[in-house]
């Protein structure tokens, strides 16, 4: 079976990161996590099967990572994931692909969610800030994910979206 543990992964192994819309919990998050774990047990790239496993966090965030030293995952293999995650959309009444979104903790420590807009402006209003704990949902190793997913805004692109001091 070529799902692994995500512990099992090393650090530069590829990932991608989806993040939902809106959170996932209890039914939802079994369902999407039961369909995603039936994907990658089946998951091949040129008939070959990918040593893959996922992570989960804070009901929103969803980590797929290949060992690509044990297997490359290819163009349609990768589509496919994508096909099946968004597949699951409506099942879950959240997006999980593409929602371009924005993703904080808050002084609470939820997770917020908003557009880049809306980032800006909870910016620019002093709701959030340099040491406001951000998600990068653009890593792409499983290091990454372990160590630089959630940090700062001001060591992230997030940075961009905040006012310059001056």
């Amino acid at each position: 079976m070529p799902l692994v543990s995500f512990a099992a992964l090393p650090d530069e192994a590829r990932v991608w990161v989806f993040s939902a819309a809106a959170p996932v919990v209890g039914a939802a998050a079994d369902v999407l996590l039961r369909e995603v774990d039936q994907h990658l047990t089946q998951w091949r790239a040129h008939g070959m099967p990918l040593v893959c496993a996922r992570d989960w966090r804070d009901d929103r965030f969803l980590a797929v990572g290949v060992d690509e030293a044990a297997s490359n995952a290819s163009g349609c293999s990768i589509d496919a994931l994508f096909h099946a995650l968004r597949a699951l959309e409506s099942q879950l009444g959240t997006s999980l692909v593409g929602n371009g979104a924005v993703y904080w903790r808050d002084a609470g420590g939820a997770v917020s969610v908003a557009d880049r807009p809306a980032f800006r402006a909870a910016a620019a209003a002093g709701s959030v800030g340099a040491d406001t704990l951000v998600f990068d949902s653009t890593i792409t190793t499983v290091g990454a994910w372990h160590r630089e997913f959630e940090k700062p805004a001001r060591s992230s692109w997030h940075a961009r979206l905040l006012p310059q001091a001056g």
